[in-house]
């Protein structure tokens, strides 16, 4: 999700819950891309290679690799577009007609479940995995669930967690941004919190005038 993403409707927006908008998007646009609320493919491929690049594609190949909020596996196919072939892509996604979606690519050695991340703490741990992404999941949450499922993704994989935000340092010009049911997080207390799961810590914002930020936390070298 970005800041020139199409907003579903008033009541999505003000939800607490995260899911609402991208519920909303699936009634309105129905499943697919604009279900995933990114405002262009372009920046969501993007965003998917700052964070297969801060990990190297060393680290996913022949990995479990879960994605926390897949929505249609777009991802997945990134990650075979780049000629990465992962030994089991695990994708997660709390919107039913998403995971279907995602399914509907046929991708290899692939398992899609429909689960709502917040609703089942310690759950991850079941998949083996070893690498987590997250790419655009945290942007609906509080800081308070974002970093409740960053903290249970790296502690349920064997060697790190990917993730990106929405920055609250970004060009002037795009601090006024309409974000939609989106919202900005704290950078700085990101990269703290990041540090306190493990001294092993990547950042990046050097893409999308800092609009996006990007976080890589490992448990080894």
């Amino acid at each position: 999700m970005s800041a020139s993403s199409p907003s579903p409707d008033h009541d999505a927006r003000d939800s607490s819950d995260p899911l609402a908008a991208y519920r909303s998007a699936v009634r309105s646009l129905g499943p697919g891309f604009g279900a995933t609320l990114w405002a262009s493919p372009a920046t969501q491929i993007l965003r998917f290679d700052v964070l297969i690049d801060l990990l190297g594609p060393h680290r996913l190949r022949d990995r479990v690799v879960l994605d926390l909020g897949c929505g249609d596996a777009a991802l997945g196919q990134r990650l075979l577009d780049r000629g990465i072939k992962v030994g089991r892509y695990v994708g997660i996604d709390g919107v039913l007609e998403q995971v279907e979606s995602a399914r509907g690519r046929g991708l290899a050695d692939a398992t899609l479940v429909c689960e709502d991340l917040l609703a089942s703490p310690g759950s991850l741990g079941r998949f083996g995995g070893e690498v987590a992404l997250i790419s655009g999941t945290l942007n609906t949450m509080s800081e308070e669930q974002a970093r409740t499922l960053v903290a249970e993704a790296f502690s349920s994989v064997s060697i790190g967690v990917g993730f990106n935000f929405l920055s609250d340092r970004p060009a002037s010009h795009r601090r006024d941004s309409d974000l939609g049911p989106a919202r900005r997080h704290d950078v700085l207390g990101w990269i703290d919190f990041a540090l306190s799961l493990s001294p092993l810590v990547s950042f990046r914002q050097d893409h999308l005038e800092g609009h996006d930020a990007a976080i890589l936390v490992t448990h080894h070298t």
